[in-house]
């Protein structure tokens, strides 16, 4: 399955570029392609049912794709979004900002195909490292991220608030 864009994305250097890049199904029967303003209201739905993940403003998903370096991908399943990931590049680093999947698609392979593409467009980028932060009770989440390849690289005291709990920094470094 191939990833593209019919529009012209950023770079953080400011030279444009088409996004585009080979990943595999794995078995999941989603598409993944690049996630668009249309998806906004989608992704807020996915995100009612994923209590876990970050809650973001439905604008907030729009505005996100106008940020330099943004890296904003979806998975779909007839025509319906299932899950997200959004992230940005800043100079030669990554960040994973947001990652849902809704409930009925999990433990499918669909969050790491995401998590994957996201992965393989850093690496296109020619990132050196990508980072997340995670809720410390969220170890699903965790393991899911350790499964990828991340690990933990520190944490953050009272990060997150609603209930206040420690964030936990992970990292991966990609291979050039």
């Amino acid at each position: 399955m191939r990833i593209t864009c019919d529009g012209r994305m950023r770079r953080f250097s400011g030279r444009a570029q088409r996004m585009e890049a080979e990943i595999k199904r794995d078995g999941t029967g989603a598409a993944i392609r690049v996630f668009r303003a249309a998806d906004a209201a989608a992704a807020t739905a996915v995100l009612r049912e994923s209590a876990e993940a970050a809650n973001w403003l439905e604008k907030s998903y729009v505005e996100s794709l106008g940020w330099r370096g943004a890296v904003a991908l979806a998975s779909e399943v007839e025509g319906r979004v299932t899950g997200f990931v959004i992230g940005r590049q800043i100079a030669d680093e990554g960040e994973i900002l947001n990652l849902a999947v809704v409930p009925a698609r999990r433990r499918r392979g669909e969050g790491g195909a995401l998590l994957k593409a996201a992965l393989e467009e850093f690496r296109t980028r020619r990132t050196s490292r990508v980072f997340l932060e995670v809720r410390e009770s969220n170890h699903a989440a965790i393991a899911f991220y350790g499964k990828h390849g991340f690990a933990e690289a520190g944490r953050r005291a009272g990060y997150y608030r609603d209930p206040a709990e420690a964030a936990v920094l992970m990292e991966k470094k990609l291979a050039g």
